[in-house]
């Protein structure tokens, strides 16, 4: 998995336990039975996008964040 080398081993494990792509370019929280990915992106509105820690933090979908960061939104 990309960017692995940057963490030792305890750290990686966080960073497992709490992102949905450890590693990858997505901020978006793991989903669990505790916090299932059943809420709505806010931004377009699709269904089951984010969890509740996500929406905690104003996070918006993959999607939606990579429209907004090439300017396309």
């Amino acid at each position: 998995m990309e960017g692995r080398e940057d963490y030792d081993e305890d750290e990686w494990r966080d960073v497992v336990d709490t992102f949905a792509d450890p590693g990858g370019k997505s901020a978006l929280r793991r989903a669990s039975k505790s916090n299932p990915r059943n809420k709505s992106c806010p931004t377009c509105k699709s269904r089951n996008r984010l969890t509740a820690e996500d929406v905690a933090r104003g996070y918006q979908c993959d999607s939606c964040a990579d429209k907004a960061e090439r300017g396309c939104d």
